[in-house]
């Protein structure tokens, strides 16, 4: 179930559960992690990682929390980046994804606004009236109008 066998805690998760359910404990959530469980207590305190709770208000870490202990080890391990840096990280990288996410949802709004202007243009086209006929430039239109019926004189004049 660790990492160390190439499986990441996706290949764990059980049936119906995304990467956002909370259904491992804190043991199984540091093993996974290859961190101590006490380390996670500290990540958690420190707002690094939140995980969900039981209803007894144990802690209980999704598949994403995992990718994000690791991320967490990485940044602080490798990087040499320290804790406060780590947060202001993981702050910057949800607010790029939340951005994304809108930009993503205004190019569909901004499509559809789009279909919409060019399906009312196509109908202010099909509504031209089709009696008229397009002449030279420069050509003459004589315009007809029908004069106003005579009146009869009265018979009686």
């Amino acid at each position: 179930m660790s990492d160390r066998d190439g499986r990441g805690p996706e290949g764990a998760l059980p049936p119906g559960a995304g990467q956002d359910t909370p259904v491992f404990v804190i043991s199984i959530a540091a093993e996974l992690s290859g961190l101590h469980a006490q380390t996670l207590r500290s990540y958690d305190r420190l707002g690094l990682v939140s995980p969900g709770r039981s209803p007894g208000g144990g802690r209980r870490y999704s598949a994403r929390d995992i990718a994000l202990l690791r991320e967490v080890q990485r940044l602080s391990q490798e990087e040499g980046v320290n804790l406060a840096g780590v947060k202001r990280i993981i702050e910057l990288e949800q607010l790029v994804d939340q951005l994304r996410s809108r930009v993503e949802e205004l190019t569909e709004e901004l499509a559809a606004a789009h279909a919409a202007a060019q399906q009312a243009a196509a109908m202010v086209h099909q509504s031209y009236r089709r009696d008229l006929v397009p002449t030279e430039r420069g050509s003459q239109v004589v315009v007809w109008k029908p004069r106003a019926p005579r009146r009869r004189s009265d018979p009686q004049d």
